[in-house]
């Protein structure tokens, strides 16, 4: 039976069939691990942006493989609505990213930022006692 098999296809394109062949495996494993957890008790477990990234890593997820499927039929999926809506989903995964990295930015600490800001501003001579001596006048270079 595989000698008949091998006379389908041309010989090159054995090692992509068999790669191939692993990565639907190996989808489908992931699917039957994603499948396993009832949704309900997944999304009870984390937070709304964690759910977000969830729902449209799913979604992208369920269109590509459909982009999959019509090319394997021979249908040109850039012609699908397919397209637009992994378009679409892509522009809600960068929207979430924006949330995200608003989330793990520099956050200013007002308060440490006040005290940074007057110890450089503050005289060092005024801290030891002494007046502190301020010019009013620039010094200019004489020609």
């Amino acid at each position: 039976m595989e000698d008949e098999a091998a006379e389908e296809y041309p010989t090159e394109i054995h090692e992509y069939l068999t790669a191939f062949g692993k990565s639907v495996i190996s989808v489908e494993d992931m699917l039957k691990k994603m499948m396993s957890v009832s949704r309900s008790e997944l999304l009870q477990k984390i937070d709304p942006l964690e759910q977000a990234k969830l729902d449209l890593v799913s979604a992208y997820t369920l269109n590509s493989l459909f982009w999959i499927y019509l090319t394997s039929q021979g249908i040109n999926p850039k012609e699908h609505p397919v397209k637009e809506e992994l378009e679409r989903i892509r522009s809600y995964m960068n929207r979430v990213k924006e949330i995200t990295d608003r989330k793990k930015a520099a956050r200013l600490d007002k308060g440490a930022a006040r005290r940074f800001i007057k110890h450089a501003l503050s005289d060092p001579a005024a801290e030891e006692g002494s007046p502190a001596k301020i010019d009013s006048k620039p010094k200019t270079k004489k020609k």
